[in-house]
């Protein structure tokens, strides 16, 4: 899971920073997607780094994916974006989602061994 959030997170990354160069976006809200990432990135290199408190970093990770899927979906549904905006979007919510759907089959797995 660690190389999977750190590497979903460099994607949002240079999804936030290509979608505002490419659209010449003057508005910050264009790299949330890479604020997110950051965050992401950050986790997973953490986790990476300290297994023993791998698995907090992991639901840390988890909830960061949730919050970002259930905004991106939000905004989506909110303003009908378009062009760059709406490419950005969609990037993050399948990118988020499939972090997302890997970690809760983790944590069931995890779960399932415990047992």
């Amino acid at each position: 899971m660690t190389k999977q959030t750190s590497i979903c997170g460099a994607i949002l990354i240079a999804l936030g920073v290509i979608v505002t160069i490419v659209s010449d976006s003057g508005s910050v809200t264009s790299l949330i997607p890479a604020f997110v990432g950051i965050i992401l990135l950050a986790l997973g290199l953490a986790a990476s780094a300290k297994p023993a408190i791998g698995h907090h970093l992991m639901h840390m990770m988890a909830v960061i994916a949730l919050l970002a899927l259930l905004g991106s979906l939000g905004s989506l549904i909110g303003r009908g974006s378009t062009g760059w905006a709406l490419l950005s979007q969609l990037v993050t919510i399948v990118v988020t989602g499939f972090l997302l759907m890997n970690a809760i089959q983790a944590f069931r797995n995890r779960a399932q061994e415990s047992s």
